[in-house]
C-alpha cells in the first residue's frame, strides 16, 4: 500500500482492523491492494448524508454504500428519532416504516436498517418484498409512523444503491431535520457503536414487524380515489383506451397494473421484457423514463397493438414518464413538463366541470420546472406556488397548507417527472402519475383527441413553451472540484447578455431567496421571460442546466431554445 496517500492508507487499514467488519469486506478491500486510485475514490471522504440520505455505488469503504455506512446512518437517526419522541412528549413507542427497491443489496440493507431500529428500542415495519417509494410515504401517513426509510437509487445505474429518509408526515427530510440527523450521524465514532439486534431477537420483541397485503390494498384504493371523472371511466371510456406499460425492472409493476385494472382499464399491455425486477436493469443502459431509448421495447410493443398511450416508472416508481403519438402517428416522449401541464389542464378542468374545483387551490411547482403549467393553472383561478428542487419542499408546502388551512392542494410536480395529487402522500408517486394520464387519454379519447392533439391546443392558447435540459457528468473528487469552480464563475462573472437577449435578473439561491433554505443554484432570467438555471444535482457527480423558453410559434421557441443552449454550454464546457 505503499502508492497510497498515508490518511487513505490509515482509513484502509482502520476498517481491516475493525472487529465489527466482517472477513468478506475486508477481502474486498485487500483485493484492491494494487489500485491505489480506487481506493483512494472509496475513503477521500465520508459518504455524504444530504437532504435525501445517503446515495453512492456499492462497495467496501467509507464513500460507497454497505451495510456498515446504511447501519451508521440508521444509528444516528435513531438517535434523532428518539430525542424528538422525547422533546413531543409522546408516550408511545417510536415506529419506523422501511420499503426497499429493486437493486443489489436493497434486502440486505432494508434489513440491516430495521435490525438497527430494533436495537434502539424503535419498532421497524418492513415490507418483505419490493415496493415503490410512494407506497412507503402513504404507509409512514396511514400507519401513523415516527418516520420511514427506503432504499433505492431511484434511476441511478445499477452500482448504485441509496437510503432515503422520511419525517413523521411521509415527506422526505428538508435541510433543518436533516442537518440534525447528520449531527447525530456525526456522533456516531465507530461501527462498533452501532447497536443491533439478529433478526429472531427483534421479531421476539415485537421491534420487527412485516407489513403486507392490507396495506397493499390500502394504498392502490387511495391512489385509484384520486380519479376525478370515474362515471366516464365506469362507462366504458376507460376499455377502449390501449395503454403499453414498463416498470422497466422496477417496483411500479403490481401497483401500476391493480390500479388501472380497478379504474376500469382492460386493454393494458405489459412489456414483457422488463416486467420482472432486475437489479442489472438488462434490457436499457439507463432505467430512466425522461430518456427515449428506456422506452426502446414499449414503443415497439406499442406500435404492434396499436396503443394510444405508452407508460414507464423508474426502478422505485415515484417517476413516471408518458409517450404519445403525434399527428404523424410517430411515438413522441413527453418532456416532465409536458405532462405535467396535461395533467395540470386535465385535472383542473373536470374540477370546474364537476363544481369540484375549490376557491383556495393550490399548485405547486419547483423553480426549474416550466412556466407552462402555471399559466394554464392560473387561467383557472387556482394559486401556483414556488419550491426550490426536491419533492420534499413540495410536500413541505402541503403540510404548510394544511396546518393553515388557507389552501386546497390540487397537484404537484416537477419537471423531472414527479407528480402528486391527491392529500396522501408527501413524496412524487408515478403510480397516480400513470393513473392520471390515462385517464386523461380516455377522456380526451371520447373527444376525438389524442394527448398530443390536446398538448398542441394548450400552445395555441398559452403560448409555445419548450424546455430543455443538458448534464454535465463529472466524476470523483476532481468533478466536485469542477462543479464548485464552475458554479463561482457564473456566479462572480455573470453575463449580461446571452444569445442577443439581456439578463433581466440573476436570481442566487445560495443566498436564501424568497424565504427558501440556501441552495447552490443560480437562475438567469431574461428580457423576454426566458431562463436558464444552472444546479449541481444533489444525489449524482452532475451539473444541470436548464432552459425554457416561450415563443409564438414552434419553430421560434426551438429557434430561441437552441441559440440559448448553444451559448450557454459554450461557456459552461468551455
Amino acid at each position: 500500500m505503499s502508492e497510497i496517500n498515508k490518511t487513505i492508507q490509515e482509513k484502509v487499514q482502520a476498517w481491516l482492523q475493525d472487529a465489527s467488519i466482517d472477513e468478506e469486506t475486508k477481502q474486498e478491500l485487500r483485493s484492491l491492494d494494487k489500485n491505489p486510485a480506487e481506493l483512494e475514490d472509496r475513503f477521500y471522504k465520508e459518504l455524504e448524508f444530504g437532504t435525501g440520505g445517503l446515495r453512492g455505488v456499492i462497495g467496501a469503504g467509507s464513500n460507497r454504500i454497505n451495510k456498515y455506512t446504511v447501519g451508521k446512518a440508521t444509528q444516528g437517526f435513531a438517535q434523532y428519532i428518539w430525542d424528538a419522541h422525547r422533546k413531543s412528549g409522546a408516550g408511545d413507542q417510536p415506529s419506523v416504516v422501511i420499503a426497499h427497491d429493486s437493486r443489489h443489496f436493497s434486502p440486505e440493507f432494508a434489513l440491516e436498517a430495521a435490525l438497527v431500529l430494533a436495537g434502539n428500542g424503535i419498532a421497524a415495519k418492513l415490507f418483505p418484498s419490493l415496493r415503490p417509494t410512494p407506497q412507503l410515504s402513504f404507509a409512514v401517513r396511514s400507519l401513523k409512523a415516527t418516520g420511514g426509510i427506503v432504499i433505492t437509487a431511484s434511476h441511478n445505474p445499477p452500482e448504485y444503491n441509496g437510503y432515503k429518509v422520511y419525517n413523521a408526515a411521509g415527506g422526505q427530510l428538508v435541510p433543518h431535520e436533516a442537518e440534525e440527523v447528520i449531527s447525530r450521524i456525526k456522533e456516531v465514532s465507530s461501527f462498533a457503536e452501532v447497536k443491533r439486534l439478529t433478526r429472531e431477537e427483534a421479531e421476539k420483541q415485537g421491534l420487527l414487524v412485516w407489513l403486507g397485503d392490507a396495506e397493499d390494498e390500502a394504498f392502490v384504493n387511495t391512489v385509484a380515489a384520486t380519479s376525478v371523472n370515474p362515471q366516464l371511466l365506469a362507462g366504458g371510456a376507460a376499455k377502449d383506451v390501449v395503454i403499453v406499460y414498463t416498470p422497466l425492472h422496477g417496483t411500479g409493476n403490481l401497483p401500476v397494473r391493480r390500479v388501472l385494472d380497478k379504474l376500469g382499464f382492460t386493454q393494458v399491455h405489459i412489456v414483457k421484457e422488463q416486467e420482472q425486477p432486475d437489479a442489472e436493469f438488462s434490457t436499457v443502459k439507463s432505467p430512466n423514463p425522461e430518456e427515449r431509448e428506456a422506452f426502446t421495447l414499449a414503443i415497439e410493443l406499442g406500435q404492434k397493438v396499436g396503443a394510444d398511450l405508452l407508460i414507464g416508472t423508474d426502478p422505485d416508481a415515484d417517476r413516471m414518464g408518458a409517450v404519445v403519438k403525434d399527428s404523424q402517428g410517430e411515438y413522441q416522449v413527453l418532456t416532465g413538463n409536458q405532462s405535467g401541464s396535461i395533467l395540470v389542464h386535465y385535472l383542473l378542468s373536470q374540477m370546474k366541470e364537476s363544481g369540484k374545483l375549490p376557491a383556495n387551490g393550490a399548485v405547486v411547482k419547483t423553480i426549474v420546472t416550466s412556466e407552462f403549467g402555471a399559466v394554464i393553472a392560473r387561467h383557472y383561478g387556482v394559486e401556483v406556488f414556488n419550491t426550490l428542487t426536491g419533492f420534499k419542499y413540495i410536500g413541505e408546502m402541503m403540510n404548510k397548507f394544511d396546518a393553515s388551512g388557507n389552501h386546497t392542494f390540487l397537484f404537484g410536480y416537477e419537471e423531472s417527472y414527479g407528480y402528486l395529487a391527491g392529500n396522501y402522500a408527501r413524496d412524487k408517486d408515478a403510480i397516480v402519475a400513470s393513473t392520471l394520464i390515462a385517464e386523461a387519454a380516455a377522456y380526451y379519447k371520447t373527444q376525438g383527441k389524442t394527448l398530443f392533439d390536446v398538448l398542441e391546443d394548450l400552445y395555441q392558447q398559452y403560448g409555445y413553451y419548450r424546455e430543455a435540459l443538458v448534464s454535465r457528468t463529472l466524476k470523483g473528487k476532481d468533478g466536485v472540484a469542477k462543479i464548485h469552480s464552475l458554479m463561482e464563475d457564473w456566479r462572480n462573472a455573470a453575463p449580461s447578455e446571452v444569445a442577443g437577449l439581456k439578463v433581466k435578473e440573476v436570481e442566487d439561491y445560495s443566498q436564501g431567496l424568497y424565504g427558501f433554505p440556501k441552495e447552490n443554484v443560480l437562475k438567469f432570467i431574461l428580457e423576454d421571460g426566458s431562463w436558464f438555471c444552472l444546479r449541481p444535482s444533489g444525489t449524482e457527480p452532475k451539473i444541470k442546466v436548464y432552459f425554457a423558453v416561450c415563443g409564438t410559434s414552434n419553430e421560434d421557441a426551438l429557434g430561441t431554445l437552441g441559440r440559448l443552449q448553444d451559448e450557454v454550454m459554450g461557456r459552461v464546457d468551455a
